[in-house]
């Protein structure tokens, strides 16, 4: 009987019984190897809604990954906000140039038209046509599952979150100097972030995503913001984001998080996506049944690098770990090979053969 991927997945987020535990990734998917086969690349597919779904639609239907994710980049709310952004090459992201409240947090405050800003209407065209093709029954092109439920596949949208917004708009450096000494900059910031955060997510939800993954805060894992600026400056907004959000919610942090993760699972999402620095067995115990744990194949020393073995190996341990749903730890980089990406799927048929 055919697996229905994503009741299995949305199963798995809210820590149900599954058939069996996903595979996937929630973080960037487009490699040069599915561009090539899709006829699409970065930059055009940042910006171009059918190149985006073409793109993001690879990731499932060639690299065998069970879910669709989209879309490549982490800087639509910053452009949206003001920031000059830098669309990248076929092999580097779109980056931030300019940071236009570096001064501090006067003028800032939620657009009446922020959905009808830089690339978000690009965004949300993408996530109709994804939805339709991913089985939902609505939109663009329902080629996929109609409403039978058949052939059914996770559509999760990707975006950064009120930190990596915070950050860019105020420039890194002033964002940390002001988490110490200016606290009210933070949570004027924080605040007016958050409220964009969650207007944008919740369109995605609304134009067919299954889910939304918000990469974030990647300073919570250095030694730069104290644990009482996470717990009184951050930890606040984050809950605020996960109860006005029409649908689940994934966190994704970067680097050493262990010693946040407890905090962190204490804000609302539905599951936090760790990388390879953090164990399995160790992040598990630390968030308890607040959340559920994905990851955390190494996507630079394993899946770039590494052969479909180096994958299988490391991915079977996660398993065997515990983890909730499979993984890359980070975002899966544009030269890695395609037979290492169809390994993750592999490699969780073959653990579960092989018990």
């Amino acid at each position: 009987m055919e697996m229905n991927l994503r009741k299995n997945f949305l199963n798995a987020l809210q820590g149900k019984p599954v058939d069996r535990v996903p595979a996937l990734s929630v973080t960037q998917t487009g490699t040069w190897k599915l561009m090539e086969m899709t006829d699409t690349s970065w930059p055009e597919a940042h910006s171009d809604p059918e190149k985006m779904a073409a793109l993001a639609l690879a990731g499932h239907e060639i690299a065998g990954l069970e879910a669709v994710r989209y879309p490549y980049c982490l800087t639509v709310l910053a452009e949206a906000l003001g920031c000059e952004v830098r669309m990248g090459t076929k092999s580097i992201q779109p980056s931030v140039l300019s940071h236009p409240f570096s001064k501090g947090p006067e003028g800032l405050k939620v657009p009446e038209d922020l959905l009808e800003r830089g690339r978000i209407p690009a965004l949300l065209e993408a996530t109709e046509i994804l939805a339709a093709r991913t089985g939902k029954g609505k939109g663009k092109g329902n080629e996929i599952g109609k409403e039978t439920g058949k052939g059914e596949v996770p559509l999760i949208a990707g975006m950064e979150g009120p930190l990596a917004v915070f950050s860019h708009l105020a420039e890194i450096k002033s964002s940390l100097i002001w988490m110490i000494k200016k606290p009210d900059y933070v949570a004027r910031f924080m605040e007016t972030c958050t409220e964009v955060c969650t207007e944008y997510a919740n369109a995605l939800l609304d134009h067919g995503a299954d889910a939304i993954c918000m990469p974030d805060g990647g300073i919570v894992a250095t030694r730069m913001m104290p644990p009482s600026i996470l717990e009184d400056s951050v930890k606040p907004f984050y809950k605020e984001f996960c109860k006005k959000l029409n649908g689940p919610k994934i966190l994704h942090i970067c680097g050493d998080v262990g010693g946040s993760l407890k905090t962190l699972s204490e804000c609302g999402f539905d599951a936090i996506s760790i990388e390879e620095k953090v164990s399995i067995k160790a992040a598990k115990a630390a968030i308890g049944d607040r959340a559920r744990v994905i990851g955390n194949i190494a996507p630079s020393s394993t899946l770039l690098f590494g052969t479909p073995e180096h994958v299988k190996a490391e991915a079977k341990q996660c398993l065997s770990d515990g983890v909730d749903i499979l993984a890359p730890g980070c975002g899966i980089a544009p030269m890695t090979p395609l037979a290492n990406m169809r390994a993750i799927v592999e490699a969780r048929d073959e653990w579960y053969e092989e018990r």
